[in-house]
């Protein structure tokens, strides 16, 4: 089992590979260096998640038909070509499109695009494997393998990137996304050998046909399952989406050059990987939803201390804050991750995993999209350019506090309970489809 965790770890790590550059030292080059809006960074960024709800599709469909006897295999090995493919060509966009803005918008969509497919193609297949794999009793063992390989992949990533491009030239930094790329790919590859058992067995068996939109209404009849996504995208979106603007507030305000604010995103997985130490020995101990509470309550502190790092211009503040704002992720993400997997039914491991993915993914865009029409609104009224990123990050500790309203009603059994009423009213669905 050690053997699977590990490669299921590689899986989680080489996806995470190609975040770094993308949504680290890319979002940062084409808002300072190249002078695009924050807005349509943001948009373009995030752009790929709007294609999340297909992973309930992905998943649901995975779980009744097999390829080739393996249910999962052929989706992570799709994912991780798409994403691969995008992050090395995502330079080479970017600067096309400070020449040539029309064109370069739609080449853009496209390739930005083609790494979100690939997320999601891959993340709802390998947490769906991890779930089936694990069993109920060892996910939060996998969970832990998986997030703490991933944070390792994320801050050698980062060091390599800064490595890398000191000093920054645009040919510098296609190279080194293309050589992330090229590991990324090799990770996976060694990951997906023989860690899937074959089999032909599909889990539902039939031949039974369901849309997303079928899929949806059927899903969010469980009142817990609407309670936790909604729980997740605004933890998620408070979260990630800092990430398109932590780098870019540090270089406004305290004037850090490319591979120095590259490197923050280094110290923040350190500290994650402190906190996922800190999340396992309590996990046994303390109840999963008081973790995710004590993660969210070190997130909001995390949030105002990087407010009052911009409001007195002080670098040491400003570190200690993502010191906090680490250590913070490593326990929340934990908790929620094996609370996710928690909630989810025998049989239906994929549909429910897919929902949890598009949660993932539309806080992801909402979180990315909103943070950077904020930062541009405010900018353009505000005397001070740093203000913009303040009242951003001032906001998503606004939405941590609303989302720890709602963990408090949420129940793994009565969401158990649910969707075992759920699954008669699914059969009659597959019945009249099919």
């Amino acid at each position: 089992m050690l053997r699977k965790r590990i490669q299921l770890g590689l899986l989680h790590m080489a996806v995470a590979m190609t975040l770094v550059p993308i949504n680290s030292t890319l979002n940062r080059v084409m808002i300072k260096e190249l002078a695009l809006s924050a807005t349509l960074v943001a948009v373009l960024a995030s752009f790929p998640y709007l294609f999340s709800p297909i992973q309930i599709a992905i998943g649901s469909f995975a779980d009744r038909h097999p390829i080739m006897g393996f249910r999962r295999t052929p989706y992570i090995l799709i994912g991780l070509i798409l994403v691969v493919a995008g992050v090395m060509t995502a330079p080479q966009v970017a600067f096309y499109m400070a020449d040539h803005p029309v064109l370069g918008i739609l080449i853009g969509i496209l390739v930005f695009g083609m790494w979100g497919m690939g997320f999601n193609f891959a993340a709802v297949s390998y947490l769906s494997l991890a779930s089936e794999i694990s069993g109920e009793k060892g996910r939060s063992r996998t969970i832990a393998v998986m997030f703490f390989m991933m944070i390792s992949g994320i801050i050698i990533t980062a060091l390599l990137l800064s490595r890398l491009l000191d000093p920054y030239s645009p040919e510098v930094m296609v190279s080194a996304f293309r050589l992330v790329g090229m590991l990324a790919l090799s990770l996976g590859l060694i990951g997906l050998i023989r860690l899937e058992t074959r089999s032909a067995t599909p889990v539902l068996g039939g031949e039974s046909r369901q849309s997303v939109g079928t899929l949806l209404p059927l899903i969010f009849e469980n009142r817990q399952v609407t309670l936790f996504f909604f729980y997740l995208v605004l933890l998620l979106a408070a979260i990630l989406g800092q990430d398109i603007l932590l780098e870019p507030f540090a270089a406004q305000a305290f004037h850090l050059p490319v591979n120095i604010t590259t490197r923050i995103t280094s110290i923040w997985g350190v500290c994650v990987l402190f906190s996922l130490v800190i999340a396992g020995v309590l996990e046994g101990r303390i109840a999963k939803r008081s973790i995710a509470r004590f993660g969210g309550l070190g997130a909001i502190l995390a949030f105002l201390v990087i407010v009052f790092s911009g409001m007195i211009l002080n670098l040491s503040v400003f570190y200690v804050g993502v010191v906090l704002l680490g250590l913070a992720t490593g326990v929340a993400s934990v908790s929620n991750l094996s609370l996710m997997l928690d909630m989810t039914v025998e049989g239906r491991v994929g549909m429910f995993m897919g929902a949890w993915g598009m949660a993932d993914s539309f806080a992801r865009l909402s979180g990315s999209v909103l943070s950077g029409a904020v930062r541009d609104v405010v900018s353009q009224f505000a005397t001070n350019p740093v203000s913009g990123y303040l009242v951003v990050f001032s906001l998503q500790a606004t939405m941590l506090i609303v989302s720890l309203l709602l963990l408090r009603k949420i129940d793994v059994s009565l969401f158990r309970q649910e969707a075992r009423a759920l699954s008669v009213v699914e059969r009659a669905a597959i019945a009249s489809e099919a």
